[in-house]
């Protein structure tokens, strides 16, 4: 089947199809001061700005392998998945296209350093967040800080 997938335990074709792209970003927690804060990092590639790090979960990856490995790749941080805050899929959270994120939180070993398509790696408290957040984590940033009142 041309631009379609057959399921190889029964033989089923579905058609091709146009759907969001999951992704999975992860709110790594760290103390700076003796106050609850996160790691950012600041985007190389457009849109450029402040993100929570994150990205495309691969084909046959979990969402929280995804997860861990972004972590990984973007800040160095080795990490413990802690739960998750939530899915966002609002069709306009990303400029480039609709994607659906499942957003995990967790703690990071390790020294943050910039790595993969990160130019740079920052830690934030609430009060200290960036003016230029991409994509739709303002709005998840000021969830977390919500729920950790």
């Amino acid at each position: 089947m041309k631009g379609g997938v057959t399921c190889p335990g029964c033989g089923v074709e579905f058609p091709a199809r146009i759907a969001p792209f999951p992704t999975a970003d992860i709110l790594i927690r760290r103390l700076k001061q003796g106050r609850e804060a996160v790691v950012l990092v600041r985007r190389k590639n457009p849109p450029r700005g402040w993100a929570i790090p994150g990205g495309f979960i691969e084909y046959g990856e979990s969402a929280e392998a995804c997860a861990v490995r972004e972590a990984a790749e973007e800040t160095g941080l080795r990490v413990t998945l802690t739960g998750l805050l939530g899915v966002y899929s609002a069709p306009d959270r990303d400029p480039r296209f609709h994607t659906i994120s499942a957003v995990f939180t967790a703690e990071g070993e390790g020294e943050a350093r910039a790595d993969s398509d990160a130019a740079e790696v920052g830690v934030f408290a609430a009060d200290e967040l960036p003016r230029e957040i991409a994509f739709d984590h303002r709005r998840v940033l000021e969830d977390y800080f919500a729920k950790r009142r």
